[in-house]
């Protein structure tokens, strides 16, 4: 049996526009006949979406996130968001340290961490992201690099947080890592967090994400310490991302 309510999140990324609200509204009628799903269903559009699918979601089993925000509360930082912008739009959560931010826009674990500290101030539960290259794999170093970011991404206790491992190699790419592989590195997360946070560490979320789809989402959910799945393309398709959260049912 699963040890934590899974959380099933949909990264939108940088897609979508205001008449995709109706994808949305299909998610919501559906999470809707999941009924009683021991699953917790959630939707991180870009930030010009946030508020009109947060007005949207209202009332329903859907919640809805932020892709990222600025460490700071507010200042002169063009073209950021805020956690408590955020959160003022309706947010209930927000994903820090994607790879593509990292990648993207040269995020350092620290960043990560502030960005973290940020949504918690504001209120927001903080979706962590680590995960190596496929470089970084071929070259055994995984667990290394996935314990760094771990140390150096995650705020001083356990108030708030879920961690996404996501296999950088397997983002987008129609990749996954073999169930055993998953089931190696959700294992060494939860030790990590342990580690770190004592028994709270055992009850924080470990996502899984990275190509995570209708086909491949009953085998890789049913791994132990897989809390759920942080889902990029399908998410953008209400019938596969119900299909993927309806695993739970």
């Amino acid at each position: 049996m699963m040890a934590h309510r899974p959380l099933v999140a949909g990264n939108w990324k940088m897609n979508g526009l205001a008449a995709s609200i109706g994808e949305l509204e299909r998610i919501i009628a559906g999470a809707r006949i999941l009924g009683s799903a021991n699953v917790d269903i959630m939707v991180c559009p870009p930030a010009t979406l946030v508020a009109g699918f947060a007005k949207a979601a209202n009332g329903t089993r859907v919640a809805i996130g932020g892709q990222d925000c600025h460490a700071l509360a507010a200042g002169a930082h063009t073209g950021d968001i805020s956690a408590e912008m955020l959160r003022d739009a309706g947010a209930q959560a927000v994903i820090v340290g994607h790879s593509e931010r990292r990648r993207d826009h040269g995020e350092t674990d620290a960043m990560v961490r502030a960005k973290a500290l940020a949504a918690r101030r504001a209120g927001l539960l903080a979706i962590i992201c680590v995960g190596e290259t496929r470089e970084e794999r071929d070259d055994g170093r995984t667990r290394d690099v996935v314990c760094t970011q771990l140390d150096g991404s995650l705020p001083e206790d356990a108030r708030e947080i879920v961690v996404a491992y996501e296999p950088v190699w397997a983002i987008g790419t129609g990749l996954t890592p073999t169930p055993d592989d998953v089931g190696d590195m959700h294992g060494l997360i939860r030790r990590q967090l342990a580690l770190r946070y004592a028994e709270a560490g055992k009850n924080i979320r470990i996502l899984y994400g990275g190509s995570v789809k209708p086909s491949n989402a009953k085998v890789l959910l049913a791994v132990e310490n897989v809390d759920g799945a942080l889902v990029g393309g399908a998410s953008l398709d209400a019938a596969e991302f119900l299909a993927i959260a309806g695993v739970y049912r």
